[in-house]
């Protein structure tokens, strides 16, 4: 397929664009879940197809097709150049980037598993969502639900564009999930998950921490600690929040106000604020796409869908921003290098400022001396989902939590939503434990401008956060 995709940039610059990105998926999706003994879902998809972007005079157009045809592919090109020619005329805003040296992938690009998902059938797969639903039942109280999940996506990624670049590897990531929900005494609902998802072969699921029946265990006796849990109280805490939370408010409170396209037009509150100090020099903040699997865990991505190699970069540092997250266009634009954030969720849409992993660096604590800094006030743990606004806030709620007196946990609690704005949380960072965790997963995923569900990671420490207001305002 690379040669079709050469084709492609040779046609559009023989048309006339300036520049031409090629890109082609061949991604298998596969989906299984089961509720209580009923299995509501076993799905698999393709996602298929050649992807054109094309750049006249600094405006894109972009076109894609499913078939692999040389005629198809040339008419989606030819569209792609029409679209770029067409506005470029009209254009307001326009994003010109120079050329870079050549990017040429190489065989360590794609992620080595020792059991890789395609190479192990449904029953397999059947049987690992099963065992998880089984564990939960065994080891929880009062369940009303319990609900496993499996996700997978998988296949190879190819790009070639005006540079000379010639990208070919191959995506994963895996994912498995048990939810459990059960009934307290007074008929209220409480929840307990856990999961394990990211650029993991299957061997992950097959000993250690990480099997069906550990996973089903943890999601189980969450779920039967939340029964006896008093309601979180509500007003501003110190809280140690867990890496889960931690993750999301890397990404969804921060993250998304990093993305270029939002800062070069104005939309974000970060913009124009390069060398401004935002936060305490415990809050550091960095997205990269190679981090250490094996060590962290996170999803594996080493390019961008522009070419652009996904190396670390640190948006804040120290409190200090220091860099957005880019296309090459947005890049250009602010006068930054690159960053590999231009992402698409499939081929059929083009490729847009987006995060790859975000999180928090660690700091130096263990758990215990965090705990015991925290004094009294809420140790939150897990998200389950939330709200966020374009000026950063934000409010999260948390799976469950612990009250913590004097540095010690006295009790769970549930019904823990966490609110503010995360420039604001930022200045009252009082530090972090020494252990980096980052989960991605194929559930759930980043969402923006229709493209949704992007799989990204996210994550870092336990931060310690001074006057974090809980239950709403208070």
């Amino acid at each position: 397929m690379l040669d079709k995709l050469q084709q492609c940039v040779r046609i559009g610059e023989d048309l006339g664009a300036d520049f031409v990105e090629a890109r082609y998926d061949n991604l298998t999706l596969r989906t299984l879940q089961r509720i209580n003994d009923i299995w509501q879902d076993i799905q698999v998809k393709s996602r298929m197809g050649f992807a054109i972007t094309a750049y006249v005079d600094g405006v894109s157009g972009f076109s894609f097709t499913p078939s692999t045809e040389l005629k198809d592919i040339k008419i989606a090109t030819e569209t792609a150049y029409k679209m770029a020619k067409a506005s470029s005329g009209a254009a307001k805003l326009k994003l010109p980037f120079d050329r870079r040296d050549a990017v040429k992938s190489k065989k360590s690009d794609t992620p080595s598993v020792n059991i890789h998902p395609r190479d192990r059938d449904l029953a397999y797969k059947i049987d690992l969502v099963n065992r998880g639903v089984e564990s939960a039942r065994e080891h929880g109280e009062n369940i009303m639900t319990a609900r496993g999940l499996w996700g997978e996506l998988y296949g190879p990624k190819l790009l070639a564009n005006s540079d000379g670049t010639e990208i070919d590897w191959n995506f994963l990531i895996t994912d498995m999930i048990v939810l459990v929900t059960s009934k307290t005494s007074a008929g209220a609902l409480v929840n307990g998950a856990e999961g394990h998802g990211g650029s993991y072969g299957l061997e992950d699921f097959e000993s250690g921490e990480f099997t069906p029946e550990k996973i089903g265990e943890k999601a189980g006796k969450n779920a039967k600690e939340q029964l006896k849990a008093k309601a979180c109280p509500a007003g501003k805490f110190r809280a140690l929040v867990e890496e889960d939370l931690v993750g999301v408010l890397a990404h969804e409170s921060f993250g998304h106000l990093s993305e270029g396209d939002f800062v070069v037009t104005g939309a974000s509150p970060l913009s124009e604020k390069v060398g401004k100090t935002l936060g305490t020099e415990h809050a550091t903040i960095v997205d990269g796409g190679v981090p250490d699997i094996k060590k962290y865990g996170g999803l594996w991505l080493p390019y961008d869908d522009q070419g652009t190699a996904t190396n670390q970069t640190t948006v804040l540092d120290k409190g200090v921003l220091k860099h957005y997250l880019h296309n090459r266009g947005t890049a250009k634009k602010l006068g930054q290098e690159p960053s590999g954030n231009a992402r698409a969720v499939s081929f059929v849409f083009p490729p847009i400022p987006r995060m790859t992993n975000t999180y928090f660096m660690p700091g130096t604590l263990s758990e215990e001396e965090a705990i015991e800094q925290l004094g009294t006030g809420v140790f939150a743990i897990q998200s389950s989902g939330g709200q966020v606004q374009g000026d950063g806030s934000f409010l999260f709620k948390a799976i469950r939590g612990y009250w913590v007196e004097k540095g010690e946990i006295q009790y769970p609690i549930r019904e823990v939503s966490l609110s503010g704005n995360i420039l604001e949380l930022l200045s009252r960072v009082e530090g972090g434990t020494r252990d980096l965790k980052l989960t991605s997963g194929y559930f759930g995923g980043c969402g923006k401008d229709a493209q949704f569900p992007l799989p990204t990671g996210m994550g870092g420490p336990k931060l310690l956060i001074d006057e974090v207001t809980f239950g709403g305002e208070a």
